[in-house]
């Protein structure tokens, strides 16, 4: 069963919004910059004003200065040049500044909302979302509304302007001959109207193929060693060309249309200046050299600001494509934090009452009924099958996931109840995955908390977590950069990172998920005793790889089918001889 959200969100990107609606929520991000808006505007209007100008004195410059011979006019008309080509350049780079300013500040907020926004989501909204789609989101995207918060918008208001300025000039000199403007101006309109539909279909299009993209690039990142190992060097280059094929295929598509629009807009205003030299051989015309030159040339003029408008609008389109998508993601839930108490630091105590629980993406439970205590200090283990609910349980404590049915409580307090933050302060994660920051080894243990620890605090709790030695012999030490995702050190270092990190920040509750699966024997062996000593005075939850590791557990939860079939000590368990006597028997014998 499709998750609702992710539905909808599917749904609000896939509904093509008209561009005003889109357009309009971007409005707020501008208008915050109001005073340089209109600067920048009013500059826009005074360019366009100087291009329409250095026309229009096209008429008094033959009429009067040749035709009439007015030799005052023609000694003044090179300073009068000079002046409004000045002010043009003054204004041009004025309006290019500023509007930049406001685009990249739009795209600095936009982008910063984006990141919040992944930071605050749900997992389950990672869960159904590819990490290359979501940082195409926060790349690709962000840029399309850059194009389209300052080139676009350079380009709709100095050329509407200028457009403007052209039609008045053209009517002032002689209304008859602007006649074909009536024809021409609502063909040329619908025609870009029609073609905006067009472009913003594309621009989803090509959205969507770099999102595939990007994802594929980065499971080629993340799965390199694999494609080696396997030898799937061709078969990867083939899928990428296929994403990748698709993106310039969308891309050529709308380039084609881009291009295509431009000629047939001129070729429609070229019927105008057909009209214009028809209407000036008429005799009964009296039109003078300089009005004709002018109308004529404006109309030459034209052209190209018109072909800046049917081109600048795919960049346009795509813009708002990706502010439709962008305000899509927005207008999702995030993780939503009720609770009212804040606890400071907790004994332990952790109930499960009768909790049932099924994964937005999936219709059937995975947990069914689970009830069980474990007190302040005891460890409680988690055994079963891949897929029984093990990891389930553990991801519930911290509220990674909401619960459908029954209650977990910390202390005989509602988890629901405490504060987001204060809740996972109370608990500490050590999983078999361990994730590093491309950052220093002491930035590693005190992640989360950096500032809050002295030097002398950091390296005992390495100590404990028999890794300083180790880390003594990088020639950085405690300085030394660990590469992303931790790639420079080791699996046993890492987990031994992450040990110092829970013991550092010394939670009362700790979540051990599988910890040393992924460890050599002796690593293990060594792991397991920092991990010892971290379980002492702590609540822990171990889901156990190698059962060897939870036989002085407190109590063991034999999970099947996201129910509880067995729970007791190693030694009751092993009388009982159903699945967990199975299972261990399993193990030894192999």
């Amino acid at each position: 069963m499709p998750n609702k959200n992710n539905q909808t969100l599917t749904n609000a990107i896939e509904h093509d919004s008209s561009t005003w609606k889109t357009f309009s929520k971007l409005l707020p991000y501008i208008f915050e910059h109001k005073l340089v808006l209109f600067l920048s505007i009013l500059l826009l209007i005074i360019s366009a004003f100087v291009d329409t100008s250095l026309i229009a004195i096209l008429q008094p410059l033959l009429d009067r200065g040749f035709v009439a011979n007015d030799q005052n006019f023609l000694l003044m008309s090179p300073f009068y040049i000079f002046g409004l080509v000045f002010v043009r350049g003054i204004s041009n780079y004025g309006y290019a500044f500023f509007l930049t300013l406001i685009s990249s500040d739009i795209v600095l907020k936009i982008r910063q909302r984006l990141f919040n926004h992944y930071i605050d989501a749900t997992v389950s909204y990672y869960d159904q979302n590819s990490t290359g789609k979501l940082l195409s989101r926060i790349t690709y995207d962000c840029d399309q509304v850059a194009s389209s918060s300052s080139d676009t918008l350079i380009t709709i208001i100095r050329e509407t302007a200028f457009i403007c300025g052209l039609f008045y000039t053209m009517i002032s000199n002689s209304w008859q001959l602007s006649l074909s403007l009536i024809i021409v101006t609502p063909i040329v309109v619908g025609l870009i109207s029609f073609v905006s539909i067009k472009f913003r279909k594309l621009a989803k299009n090509m959205q969507n193929s770099m999102g595939d993209v990007t994802m594929s690039v980065e499971q080629m990142l993340k799965g390199y060693r694999e494609i080696l190992v396997f030898g799937a060097q061709e078969e990867e280059s083939r899928n990428f060309n296929k994403v990748n094929n698709k993106f310039r295929h969308d891309t050529m598509r709308l380039v084609s249309i881009s291009a295509l629009s431009t000629p047939i807009v001129q070729l429609v205003v070229s019927f105008a200046i057909a009209f214009v030299l028809l209407m000036a051989s008429n005799p009964e015309l009296s039109i003078t050299p300089g009005q004709f030159t002018v109308v004529f040339s404006s109309l030459v003029a034209l052209m190209q600001p018109i072909k800046s408008l049917t081109s600048v609008n795919a960049d346009f389109q795509k813009g708002m494509a990706a502010c439709q998508t962008l305000f899509a993601i927005f207008e999702q839930p995030i993780e939503k934090d009720n609770g009212k108490i804040h606890i400071e630091h907790v004994k332990g105590n952790i109930e499960f009452k009768n909790v049932t629980f099924n994964y937005e993406t999936r219709k059937e439970k995975v947990l069914k009924n689970i009830n069980f205590k474990v007190n302040q200090g005891e460890t409680i283990a988690l055994v079963g099958r891949s897929g029984s609910g093990k990891t389930t349980i553990a991801s519930l404590i911290p509220r990674l996931y909401e619960i459908n049915e029954g209650q977990i409580l910390i202390d005989n307090y509602n988890i629901q109840d405490l504060t987001l933050y204060s809740l996972r302060n109370q608990i500490g994660l050590i999983s078999q995955n361990v994730h590093l920051f491309n950052d220093t080894i002491a930035n590693n243990i005190a992640y989360g908390r950096i500032g809050e620890y002295s030097q002398e605090q950091i390296e005992d709790a390495a100590k404990k977590a028999y890794a300083y030695d180790f880390i003594k012999n990088f020639e950085n030490g405690f300085d030394t950069i660990v590469g992303e995702s931790g790639i420079l050190l080791s699996g046993g270092q890492r987990q031994r990172i992450a040990i110092a990190r829970v013991l550092l920040r010394n939670t009362p509750i700790l979540i051990l998920d599988e910890a040393t699966s992924a460890l050599d024997t002796e690593s293990e062996q060594a792991i397991q005793l920092a991990m010892n000593d971290l379980r002492k005075g702590r609540t822990s939850i171990v889901i156990a790889h190698r059962l060897s590791t939870i036989e002085s557990a407190n109590e063991i939860l034999v999970i099947d089918d996201g129910k509880i079939v067995e729970k007791g000590t190693h030694l009751d368990l092993l009388k009982e001889n159903k699945i967990y006597a199975s299972l261990y028997n399993r193990e030894f014998n192999n």
